[in-house]
């Protein structure tokens, strides 16, 4: 697979919707496979072969090539999609090829999500079906075609490694051999998709296709882009929310060598050299003043009064069953918290970029993107051109947990490239990344249950505050106060909850920007949930884990995942002094999981996490290595924002800036994980975001078992956990 060094032309959008129709299969509200040519003066089928107007061809060398309308960002997208094509298909996985779908939503949309983007966790839930269909409609066809030459009844042939064999007359013929004459033929409109027990690839411990190309250096990113004659580009952006630069000595900065210019906008200034050290270095040397404007002042204590202020008043209402009031009224025992988890950077390792080549009437990109449809659009806008008038070119993303879902990066290089002769390489420091991310938003909830004579709870209400990233990023999906990114995992919870009332009040930060981050709304809500789970488990004198189970009688699935987490870490096993375990038991992005965390808390409140075990179901396993290794990072990331993961902000500016003052979890302080998976035949779930909603309420919870203090805010605090 060389999926960054093939180019592929875009499709043409004025395919009207009766040639659409007439010429490909049109699957899962969006995915496609075109079995002929969609434009051109003759409707006859092409001499070399399937040529597919969205997503598969097949050549005469029988090499399929799949275009991909999902990203590859760590997560094993371009292994585990092509395995479901091939499995269909019945070729090997080295025979699918992979090019990077062009921006446009009317082909490449998510059919989960109605937009060309890859997040929420859905690139295997979104082509599950269309994928493996589009597969299956392509072996029908060849099969057809080999028994139509060979005048034989089509159910006497099969396809078998790139071929159709006709067994008791031993002949073959491969899927080169056939393309043309298949692409002639009807497009079926219903196909057999294999049984389970068929399966050959998927369910197997496939390879990395990616691997090879990034342990030799050949892969490339964003970052790695250099068209002929490329400058690069740094830049400063105002240090306080929405200031603006009032003015700019730039003397000693020309002066550096190997700077060619220096681009001023209204809240940024750019340093445009031959190399990165040449514009870090011009921009060192920079004199900016800046215009601070409103939000000089703000600081995170403003932030939080605000929030703790809107949850005294009402909210939408996100669900409601029962009468909470009244079961609250004549309960045995209250139970009563509040909970805040913080602003989040992405930190990703491949910090932001784009390279842009503005010229007169048209603007080429270079970019890794989660939403490349977005950053043509955004891009256009800038640039003051159609969006046709836009061309990018999409690459491998070194790391993307939802920063790259956003196109400001985009359009902050347009606004550059439009001053540059050529093509100009804009990076951001880490600073500038850290600083001027835009971050998982602040949370706070207020949170009260009722439990009765035998500790069960009978009530549960829940009212919270914060950003909605949707209301802003995709505005049809808010409505009536409400989005469902912001209230997943805290609705529709797995537990048997009679009385059950959630309340969300949408307030957005002044000035900060905020966006999804890996887990978004699940890395809020789950932490308060399963947090307060236990809570009301002490409360009850119960077993936190016997507690959770005697409430998922109507919830098998998620029982199954308790019990085996539970089993495989030796829940109830005694720990030394300050060691704990704690659990925590979800249903999000279409997934069962339960984790077990066991953590140290040294006398002098550091905290460890030195083991995790989680088990999950997440419906049929495409590839077991893409799930183990999804679990993993999730895990790690997630631990990170339990023990480290703090964004705050004082007189307006961000105050940490790299690695040193926003830490990542180091490799010796990795925990060991251990992940077993319930087998399923239910479809796939999602995994790129699981793991790290889980795993902070299971780490709190341990502490709480290590220490017998309860934290309610994360990220964990030393000094309050000091013995």
């Amino acid at each position: 697979m060389i999926p960054d060094h093939v180019d592929s032309p875009a499709p043409d959008t004025n395919l009207s919707r009766r040639s659409f129709l007439a010429t490909g299969v049109a699957v899962g509200g969006g995915l496609m496979l075109s079995l002929s040519l969609p434009f051109g003066a003759s409707d006859a089928a092409p001499s070399d072969g399937f040529t597919p107007n969205a997503f598969i061809r097949i050549g005469n060398d029988g090499q399929v090539v799949l275009t991909m309308p999902y990203v590859e960002m760590g997560q094993g997208t371009y292994t585990s999609i092509p395995m479901l094509i091939a499995e269909e298909l019945e070729v090997s996985l080295k025979q699918v090829r992979l090019e990077h779908a062009p921006p446009n939503e009317k082909l490449y949309a998510n059919p989960l999500l109605g937009v060309q983007a890859t997040g929420n966790s859905n690139a295997m839930r979104g082509a599950w079906k269309p994928m493996r269909e589009a597969g299956a409609t392509a072996r029908t066809m060849l099969v057809t075609a080999a028994a139509k030459r060979w005048g034989l009844d089509p159910s006497t042939c099969q396809a078998q490694d790139g071929a159709v064999i006709h067994a008791p007359s031993g002949r073959r013929l491969a899927y080169g051999e056939l393309a043309s004459e298949a692409a002639q033929l009807p497009v079926p409109s219903n196909v057999t998709l294999k049984s389970a027990a068929d399966f050959r690839l998927i369910g197997t411990r496939a390879k990395r296709l990616d691997a090879p190309g990034k342990v030799n250096g050949t892969a490339i990113y964003g970052i790695d882009v250099r068209p002929a004659g490329v400058k690069i580009a740094t830049l400063a952006q105002s240090p306080v929310f929405g200031g603006r630069v009032r003015s700019v000595d730039d003397t000693a900065a020309k002066a550096v060598n190997g700077v060619r210019q220096i681009v001023r906008l209204d809240d940024a200034v750019a340093v445009v050299a031959d190399h990165m050290g040449a514009a870090k270095k011009g921009l060192a040397a920079l004199k900016i003043e800046w215009d601070e404007g409103a939000h000089a002042g703000l600081g995170t204590d403003e932030v939080v009064r605000k929030l703790d202020q809107a949850t005294l008043g009402p909210g939408a209402v996100a669900q409601t069953v029962g009468d909470v009031d009244k079961a609250m009224a004549g309960a045995a025992t209250k139970v009563e918290a509040s909970y805040q988890v913080p602003f989040l950077a992405h930190a990703t390792m491949e910090p932001m970029n784009c390279t842009v080549h503005f010229r007169k009437d048209e603007c080429e990109i270079w970019i890794g993107s989660q939403a490349m449809a977005r950053v043509q659009n955004m891009a256009a806008k800038a640039a003051d051109l159609p969006p046709e008038k836009v061309i990018v070119h999409n690459h491998l993303l070194g790391g993307g947990f939802g920063r790259r879902l956003e196109a400001d990066g985009a359009v902050r290089a347009v606004q550059i490239a439009q001053h540059v002769d050529g093509p100009v390489k804009v990076v951001w420091t880490r600073e500038e990344d850290i600083q001027h991310d835009m971050y998982r938003p602040y949370w706070f909830d207020r949170i009260s249950a009722a439990l009765d004579a035998e500790g069960k709870p009978v009530a549960w209400k829940n009212r919270f505050a914060g950003s909605s990233v949707l209301a802003r990023w995709l505005p049809p999906a808010f409505n009536k106060g409400l989005d469902p990114d912001s209230t997943e995992g805290a609705i529709d919870l797995v537990y048997d909850l009679p009385n059950f009332h959630v309340e969300f009040v949408r307030v957005e930060p002044p000035g900060i920007p905020t966006a999804f981050w890996r887990s978004v709304g699940p890395s809020h809500n789950v932490f308060v949930t399963e947090s307060f789970i236990d809570e009301l488990a002490f409360a009850a004198k119960q077993d936190p884990v016997a507690y959770r189970r005697g409430l998922l009688d109507k919830a098998p699935r998620a029982k199954a995942v308790l019990d085996l987490a539970a089993e495989k870490a030796g829940w109830g096993q005694k720990l030394p002094e300050r060691v704990g375990r704690g659990v925590s038991l979800q249903n999000v992005f279409g997934s069962y999981m339960a984790q077990v965390a066991e953590v140290e808390v040294a006398k002098d409140g550091t905290v460890r996490v030195r083991r995790v075990v989680c088990a999950i179901d997440c419906g049929t396993v495409v590839n077991p290595d893409t799930v183990q290794a999804q679990i993993q990072s999730g895990i790690m990331f997630g631990a990170t924002a339990a023990l480290y993961g703090e964004i705050t902000v004082k007189n307006g500016r961000v105050e940490q800036a790299n690695f040193d003052t926003y830490q990542i979890i180091r490799i010796n302080e990795a925990p060991a994980v251990e992940v077993h998976v319930v087998s399923s035949t239910e479809p796939p779930g999602g995994l790129g975001e699981n793991g790290t909603s889980a795993i902070v309420p299971a780490v709190a919870n341990a502490i709480f078992a290590a220490t017998g203090k309860r934290l309610r805010k994360m990220p964990a605090d030393a000094n309050l956990l000091k013995a």
